[in-house]
């Protein structure tokens, strides 16, 4: 099955929204699946690193999946974030948790543990042999402690239930050999807000994003004057988002975005440790960008 058609455009990684009590808070959670929709981006992704899944029980990502699934309606394909250092734990998960409505999994690639190429591989078959949906890679070398090289990709795309990858190493040449070389029908999109823009010109069918979460329009909008090959015009839309990409990943994700989408009014400011909000002068810049 080729995603290439189905995930083309920008997905939003959600943030979970927390209560002061450190629940999860559903009520605001549909408020930004809400904002997100009606913004205009392509699909949502729940569950991604950006939901502070480590610091979720498996109980409390069944409820969200479930949750979204029922806010989201159909109006749009919701991806399911299943990803981890424990290869185990994770084809249980594939088991257990409800991916009928689901279009694909996103898994990233294991952290911490730094396996090798080949333990990467093996890993992602595994998952693939046992997934009910098409897996996703997530590159992203900057949270996992270990780059998924693009030989390791390109052969990981010749299996079956891989059916694309979120990249996000920043690694320009590793990308652009990704894109080259990749077979028929392999979807690669960003997994960086600030490259998304060059990434998309170099050949990627766009993005799963963070700011989308805060600027679903402004975001999608310019992914998609890029994907229609305008990219004068896409240029003219990145450029004002340069600064809140920055501001967003100051201090760490996703405290950065969710002061911007507190600022909104779409959630409280509260993450669960050992995240913290973003400190005031940084919150100070946010507030300051989006009084401009």
């Amino acid at each position: 099955m080729s995603l290439v058609s189905v995930l083309r455009g920008t997905g939003v990684a959600l943030v979970t929204p927390f209560k002061a009590n450190s629940d999860v808070d559903l009520e605001a959670l549909g408020n930004v699946i809400e904002h997100v929709i009606k913004g205009g981006v392509e699909y949502v992704v729940t569950l991604g690193t950006t939901g502070e899944t480590p610091t979720l029980s498996k109980e409390e990502k069944i409820a969200i999946i479930q949750y979204t699934y029922e806010k989201v309606a159909g109006r749009v394909p919701v991806v399911v974030g299943i990803g981890g250092n424990d290869t185990q734990s994770l084809l249980h998960d594939l088991e257990i948790f409800p991916l009928d409505k689901a279009v694909a999994v996103l898994s990233a690639s294991p952290y911490y543990n730094k396996p090798s190429q080949e333990g990467i591989y093996q890993h992602y078959k595994m998952l693939a042999e046992k997934s009910p949906k098409p897996i996703l890679l997530y590159n992203v070398p900057g949270r996992t402690g270990r780059n998924m090289t693009a030989e390791t990709t390109l052969r990981l795309a010749q299996l079956p239930n891989i059916a694309g990858i979120k990249e996000a190493s920043g690694d320009m040449g590793q990308c652009m050999q990704i894109l080259r070389d990749r077979p028929e029908g392999f979807l690669v999109v960003s997994g960086d807000d600030a490259l998304a823009f060059p990434q998309i010109c170099t050949g990627m069918e766009g993005v799963i994003s963070v700011a989308g979460n805060a600027f679903p329009k402004e975001f999608s909008d310019m992914v998609r004057t890029a994907l229609k090959g305008d990219m004068k015009s896409a240029k003219l839309q990145n450029d004002p988002l340069i600064e809140a990409y920055d501001l967003m990943f100051a201090e760490n994700n996703p405290a950065g975005v969710k002061a911007f989408m507190a600022e909104q009014g779409l959630l409280k400011n509260h993450l669960r440790m050992p995240m913290l909000p973003l400190s005031a002068p940084i919150h100070e810049k946010v507030k300051k960008y989006l009084s401009k």
